[in-house]
């Protein structure tokens, strides 16, 4: 189903055109008007009960577990990408002379972990080229062997929205016994995924992006069989009995289950974590697959009028439909986005393509000022 325009839900300008949503969400009015009530409940910390650091995040972990189809077991909170990565690094086994495959221009969050695993492990971390076609699951697959201990990928990638079929990876991994790590950060909200289809053994976000949370509130989905592993940080809440205040003393060695012990310390966040509920929320209200079907819509006719312009853009079955990127051949100006931005048209540039990402406060007239301005421009 394609939806209505939802811009009265976020305060936004009428002269401002805002299709970057790869690059941070506007916020909700209701995700603002939370806030502020949790900011101001820490004026009277007598409010705050010794339940309220456990309660909260347990319902936030439940839903993103709906958004993902997962066990709740299985979802840690994490403060960002990289966090929950470090955690996988933590915990994939990797033996000398193994292969870690990342793509290639892949966003550094997701790579630097790798490099500094295979470093320590004595692994190789081994770069997937850009497909001449956009056929990023093809030239995986044919990287992907018995060589391989790790598999380290988006959903889309983060300059274009070119499309990786998870499920097809996903099962290439489990043949050759690899680990699977996603980074779901630009498609998590906006392109439906399920964990129980996937199999990831970790899969990552951050939430203030297609997931229209607040900045420093992530995710962190564990597999079944990694979730005795190790945490890279000890806090008290991770710890079995840490309900329990006036027993803090009785330091203990069990954890809470599942994957409870990969929670960052303070995730209990009495902010954050109040105004992430409230985004998955209406995200959950909305579909993913909804959510998809009309950001396709927009992209499409931004894909029709850039090819127009003689931009390069990405066929449409090798492309996520929230965000496309246009290239030019030669290049942009170092200053396109800037020179877009000074006409209220924010987009962002991404190594050689413009990254257009639209959601739903968007509508085709956005679409069609971004392309009058492209045109003067190039």
């Amino acid at each position: 189903m394609i939806l209505p325009t939802q811009r009265h839900l976020f305060d936004l300008p009428d002269d401002v055109t805002w299709i970057n949503c790869a690059y941070m969400s506007p916020q909700l009015h209701e995700v603002s008007e939370v806030g502020k009530e949790a900011v101001m409940r820490k004026s009277r910390p007598w409010w705050v009960r010794p339940e309220d650091f456990f309660n909260d995040s347990e319902a936030l972990r439940k839903l993103f577990a709906r958004l993902v189809d997962a066990d709740a077991e299985g979802v840690a909170l994490v403060p960002s990408a990289s966090y929950g990565l470090a955690v996988a690094a933590a915990n994939v086994p990797v033996k000398v002379g193994q292969r870690l495959l990342v793509l290639a221009e892949e966003f550094p969050s997701n790579v630097y972990p790798w490099r500094e695993l295979a470093q320590r492990a004595g692994g190789q971390v081994v770069t997937v080229r850009r497909p001449e076609d956009g056929d990023w699951t093809r030239a995986l697959l044919e990287e992907l062997d018995e060589r391989t201990a790790l598999v380290a990928v988006p959903h889309c990638h983060w300059t274009d929205g070119g499309l990786v079929d998870l499920v097809r990876v996903g099962q290439r991994v489990r043949e050759v016994g690899a680990a699977l790590a996603v980074d779901a950060t630009q498609s998590l909200g906006a392109l439906p995924l399920s964990v129980a289809e996937v199999k990831p053994d970790f899969l990552v976000a951050a939430g203030y992006k297609w997931l229209m949370g607040p900045y420093s509130q992530g995710y962190l989905y564990v597999a079944p069989r990694f979730r005795e592993g190790q945490p890279i940080e000890h806090n008290w809440l991770m710890r079995g009995g840490s309900e329990d205040f006036a027993r803090l003393v009785d330091y203990r060695d069990d954890f809470q289950p599942g994957a409870r012990r990969f929670d960052v310390g303070e995730r209990s966040n009495f902010v954050l974590v109040p105004m992430a509920m409230a985004a998955l929320s209406q995200l959950l209200k909305w579909g993913t697959a909804d959510v998809q079907e009309t950001l396709r819509a927009l992209t499409e006719r931004v894909a029709k009028g850039a090819r127009a312009l003689t931009l390069e853009v990405p066929p449409e079955s090798q492309r996520a439909g929230h965000m496309v990127g246009l290239k030019r051949r030669g290049g942009y100006g170092p200053d396109v986005a800037v020179k877009l931005a000074a006409r209220k048209v924010f987009v962002s540039v991404r190594g050689d393509s413009i990254r257009v990402s639209p959601h739903l406060y968007n509508t085709e007239s956005d679409v069609d000022r971004l392309l009058e301005e492209l045109d003067a421009l190039v």
